[in-house]
């Protein structure tokens, strides 16, 4: 996921945001959490990149499901 996220205390004070913009990785998954569909998103924020929104997604899967089989 490193490729699709970046941190630094220079941009919103650290939080995890989209490489190259200003949108936080946390608003997307406000979105998918509100029923909104990835492409509202993506339309409302439209400096990520949809490769970048479903790589994110698609980590985060991962993540969950390793952190449940443990």
């Amino acid at each position: 996921m490193n490729k699709q996220v970046s941190s630094s205390p220079d941009v919103l004070g650290g939080t995890p945001v989209f490489r190259g913009t200003r949108v936080p990785l946390r608003t997307l998954f406000d979105y998918l959490a509100a029923g909104d569909p990835l492409a509202r998103f993506l339309d409302d924020f439209p400096t990520v990149r949809p490769d970048d929104a479903k790589a994110v997604i698609i980590d985060a899967e991962a993540k969950l499901e390793s952190a449940l089989a443990s």
